[in-house]
């Protein structure tokens, strides 16, 4: 079964970063990779650009609202995903538990629902 685990940290806390700590967080991610990735587990996963950088689209009533920024002030921040390759959720949280940034922020797991075959 397939699960998305969402990184969240806070934006403040990784611009606080000197440029060798970041470079070292980036690395822990990239090994952690390629751990999932030898272990079957690793699907696709992408970091994202900071939150200034989103945009967010809605449709009300056929009308498009584009506005600048994530749809929601949270404390924490989407800062990127993995798509996990897992028996079961406790495999998945076991995963989720590994990814580095975790000791920043927070993990959300989700299984992902497939959806029906195009009539």
């Amino acid at each position: 079964m397939k699960y998305v685990a969402l990184v969240y940290y806070q934006e403040s806390i990784i611009n606080a970063m000197t440029e060798q700590e970041w470079h070292d967080l980036n690395q822990e991610c990239v090994a952690g990779v390629e751990r999932l990735t030898s272990q079957g587990h690793y699907v696709t996963g992408q970091p994202l650009q900071p939150v200034e950088t989103a945009t967010t689209v809605r449709v009300r009533d056929e009308e498009v609202l584009i506005s600048d920024g994530p749809f929601a002030e949270t404390k924490e921040q989407l800062a990127g995903f993995y798509l996990l390759e897992a028996r079961q959720l406790n495999e998945a949280l076991h995963l989720a538990s590994r990814i580095p940034p975790a000791r920043f922020g927070s993990i959300e797991v989700r299984p992902v629902r497939e959806l029906p075959p195009i009539d």
